[in-house]
């Protein structure tokens, strides 16, 4: 997998040197360009590992951008109204991630979304600990999360 990833890069090179302009448009259009080709090139049919987890990744980014975005809106909209709509918490949210990577790439996810800070992860690694500055409901949330993990998950294994 990660020889494709660099072939992909290579193909991406190569057409940001075609081009003659080194910006990030004409090497996003490469790699995509890099990645379909390898797409349509790829024989070995048990690694196909690579081909569905970019677009995962993606999608994870533009669903990660979401979230950030409703978030800023759901505080910034707080901060100028006159009236406080914050309902604080603290959610135990038990973790389907078992290793260190996903653990710690879970809790960047968490703690990059405003309103939301992670204050400690269990002893036995089963579970986090959350502080939510807008906690409606522990079940919505721990359902908004697992929806994340999952698709964290998916990208990760």
């Amino acid at each position: 997998m990660v020889k494709k990833f660099l072939m992909n890069l290579l193909l991406s090179f190569i057409w940001v040197a075609l081009t003659g302009s080194m910006n990030y448009s004409d090497f996003l259009f490469g790699f995509l360009l890099g990645f379909f080709i390898l797409w349509i090139l790829n024989t070995d049919e048990s690694d196909k590992r690579y081909f569905t987890r970019v677009p995962k990744t993606i999608g994870f980014f533009f669903y990660f951008l979401y979230e950030m975005l409703v978030a800023n809106i759901q505080v910034a909209y707080d901060l100028i109204t006159p009236n406080y709509f914050f309902k604080p918490g603290i959610v135990r949210f038990p973790m389907k991630a078992t290793s260190d990577l996903e653990i710690n790439l879970l809790s960047i996810f968490i703690a990059l979304t405003p309103g939301t800070l992670v204050l400690d992860v269990s002893e036995d690694k089963k579970s986090i600990y959350v502080h939510v500055m807008y906690l409606k409901s522990r079940e919505d949330f721990v359902s908004r999360i697992r929806h994340a993990e999952t698709k964290l998950l998916e990208i990760l294994r």
